[in-house]
């Protein structure tokens, strides 16, 4: 072996050795799939269905009430007798996008929606155990006709409200992979 070669392989030996030191102090973990904590079986998940949703006064807070409620519990409702309790506060905006219909009185042809959530995660015993905030946003051309624009907002605020609440509960579960793993 030359000199050289002998260098070539005791780099690409080290490179090696380098390499599995560096993902044997990788600790990530998928939420979903296969053995991650969000999935079916998994501590989280059990965790995660012990959440309750604190009850909200308007449509939009509803939506993402309603679909946060059946992520967190794989479609099962609320726990009879919840571990943790989830606090939301909703807003929503409506912004008209830059285009304008030429020829129809200025109206924008476009609107984005955008709904903001800030959720605070309660124990048992009153102790905040995750807090944050998620945003969703959803597009929807706006029509001439006033049924159609209003039908269009509310399919986007829908729509935004969905997203934002699976943000959510991925926060939750982060949250919630935290305390199961201190």
């Amino acid at each position: 072996m030359s000199l050289p070669d002998f260098v070539r392989s005791r780099l690409a030996a080290g490179l090696a050795l380098g390499a599995l030191v560096m993902l044997a102090g990788c600790t990530v973990q998928p939420l979903h799939g296969s053995g991650g904590p969000g999935s079916p079986g998994s501590a989280v998940s059990a965790e995660l269905a012990s959440v309750a949703v604190a009850p909200v006064s308007d449509r939009v807070s509803q939506e993402v009430r309603n679909h946060l409620i059946f992520l967190l519990s794989g479609g099962a409702g609320e726990p009879a007798s919840a571990r943790y309790t989830a606090r939301l506060s909703v807003s929503v905006a409506d912004a008209s996008a830059a285009s304008i219909q030429v020829g129809r009185d200025d109206e924008p042809t476009a609107s984005l929606v955008t709904v903001n959530v800030a959720y605070a995660l309660t124990d048992a015993t009153g102790n905040t155990v995750g807090q944050g905030s998620r945003s969703a946003q959803a597009p929807y051309d706006v029509s001439p006709q006033q049924f159609a624009a209003l039908r269009a907002g509310r399919d986007a605020q829908n729509r935004a409200a969905r997203e934002a609440a699976e943000l959510v509960r991925l926060a939750i579960a982060q949250d919630l992979s935290r305390i199961a793993t201190r």
